[in-house]
């Protein structure tokens, strides 16, 4: 060989070798040293820094260059994990939580072929958390004749305050993202990757970067392919739609009370404590306030200069293959607030709608939250524990399905010629089982379980082993061809979406390939009127 969010905690240290089972590759910073484990026909590297998040009053700036060495770098150190609320981290064994965070995985083949096909894979965690070790790719390189990364990248204020000024220009998480791409370019031979040949991978927030970062130019050349599950570039969970607003309402739940002016705002956010930036739960708020942003042009490299909705509409990006997914039940992802928002949600649904919608009077605004009600609740006022569905369900068409039906006609409007779009909604005894009611669904970014995880899997029923037999078929079919193939199905003709019949292949207790019908395309005619596009920071700073 060439020189409801459930966190895994994975680890090196501590754990059990196997005989001969180290590996040192010389890369460009110096040599690392990786190692396999007992039961694992493969290389693991853990804790490679890629670049250096900057700190202090530096610290919402794009990376700094990765640090070298000189003797062998032990590439063992696990669960390093970004700036956060520690909400997230309950249950993760032995958290390592710092500024300097921004670190790489690597699994690798046990093999003596070069030129293996490369998986970025970018977590999710509703840029607000997440680390790099949520998800293992040990079976899947085990199995297949690929390359994995995995990675950390700055999240909530850290990653995504966009104030528009030197300190704080906005997108820093993002340009990690791209450091880390740029990073496997310069570097992933040496493991015997082929840096032509890489997809990027996401689920949730990360399925929202990855659709971003391929319409980004600060990404030209870095993949070939896209893949994204449970997240989309439109939708206001993707893209702040006002930063200095997002900025102002976090500054005051941070209890500031000094002058709203730019400068006053950038003073506070620099000089905050550490402790008091991640104090706050924003994935439990209706409004996440950090996320990716268009940012103003102040002479630095941009991540994005426009808004996607613009892009995709112009047809002015490139247009990588790709293929989407989203899970019947998306909106599981807020059943961590079902019992803070279930009497509240239909009576204040006005608080609750998208904020990428604006509504000019309030006549407007009233008769489409009467058709909203309609639509989604009927009759009832407050949503019980037996209606628990009706509140999943207005989440899951809000916050994921609509914006990616939305995104994906405007990218064949656009002639895209290379997307595929499917929907998971398999079950097994292992799924999960949603509360109040005896039913077991496809929660939020499920399908990316099925694909990548670190269990050993002769316990599992026959039914999910199947499946997954068939979605990591599937998956690697992509990867290695651009076009998701099935194997072991019958539903295997799966053709290309086109504009006038948009297909996707339903996973479901059988595999089928359907025209597009959703609940979720109720709201098309609502974005026709009312869609907001979301506006880069701005020195008007009225409280």
């Amino acid at each position: 060989m060439k020189n409801l969010f459930l966190f895994i905690a994975i680890g090196v240290v501590g754990q059990n070798y196997a005989e001969d089972s180290s590996l040192i590759v010389n890369i460009n910073q110096g040599p690392v040293k990786g190692y396999k484990l007992s039961g694992w026909d493969l290389f693991e590297f853990h804790g490679i820094p890629y670049a250096t998040a900057p700190t202090g009053e530096d610290r919402f700036k794009a990376p700094l260059e990765a640090p070298t060495w000189t003797d062998t770098f032990e590439a063992v150190e696990t669960n390093v994990i970004c700036p956060q609320n520690g909400n997230s981290l309950k249950g993760v064994v032995d958290p390592k939580v710092r500024e300097n965070c921004l670190i790489a995985n690597l699994y690798v083949p046990d093999t003596d072929k070069t030129s293996l096909p490369v998986v970025v894979y970018v977590h999710g965690g509703a840029y607000q958390y997440g680390f790099s070790d949520i998800f293992s790719a040990r079976n899947v390189v085990q199995s297949k004749e690929i390359i994995v990364v995995t990675f950390n990248y700055r999240v909530g204020v850290h990653g995504f305050l966009c104030l528009g000024t030197e300190t704080a220009p906005g997108n820093a998480g993002m340009k990690d993202q791209v450091a880390l791409l740029r990073w496997v370019q310069e570097n992933i031979e040496y493991f015997g990757g082929n840096p032509a040949d890489v997809t990027i991978y996401g689920s949730s927030a990360g399925a929202r970067s990855v659709d971003l970062l391929s319409i980004s130019e600060m990404t030209e050349g870095l993949f070939i392919k896209m893949v994204a599950d449970s997240g989309i570039t439109l939708g206001p969970s993707t893209v702040q739609v006002d930063p200095i607003r997002s900025a102002k309402s976090f500054a005051k739940l941070l209890n500031y009370t000094g002058s709203y002016d730019i400068s006053s705002l950038e003073e506070f956010y620099t000089n905050a404590t550490y402790d008091l930036l991640v104090s706050i739960d924003t994935a439990r708020l209706v409004d996440f306030f950090f996320s990716p942003c268009i940012e103003q042009d102040i002479g630095l490299e941009m991540f994005l200069s426009e808004s996607p909705y613009q892009m995709l509409k112009s047809g002015n990006y490139r247009q990588v293959p790709s293929m989407y997914s989203f899970c019947e039940f998306e909106g599981s992802f807020r059943l961590r607030v079902f019992e803070q928002w279930k009497n509240i949600l239909i009576k204040n649904l006005t608080d609750f709608l998208p904020l990428d919608l604006d509504f000019p009077t309030d006549e407007e605004r009233s008769d489409v939250l009467q058709k909203v009600k309609d639509y989604y609740f009927g009759d009832e006022e407050v949503i019980s524990n037996e209606n628990i569905l009706l509140f999943i369900n207005y989440f899951t068409d809000t916050m994921y399905v609509y914006p990616m039906l939305r995104a994906i006609k405007l990218h064949l409007a656009a002639g895209h010629e290379n997307l595929y779009l499917y929907q998971y909604s398999f079950t097994t005894e292992e799924s999960s089982v949603f509360p109040y009611i005896n039913k077991r669904g496809a929660f939020h970014t499920v399908q990316s379980f099925v694909i990548l995880d670190n269990k050993n899997e002769t316990t599992i029923s026959t039914e999910l082993k199947n499946m997954k037999t068939i979605m990591r078929n599937m998956w690697y079919n992509f990867i290695t061809t651009g076009e998701p193939t099935l194997e072991g199905s019958v539903a295997q003709d799966w053709p290309a979406a086109q504009l006038d019949d948009i297909k996707l292949m339903s996973f479901n207790q059988t595999i089928e390939l359907k025209s597009l019908e959703h609940r979720a395309l109720f709201w098309e005619d609502i974005y026709d009127q009312y869609y907001k596009d979301p506006i880069p920071p701005t020195t008007d700073c009225e409280e």
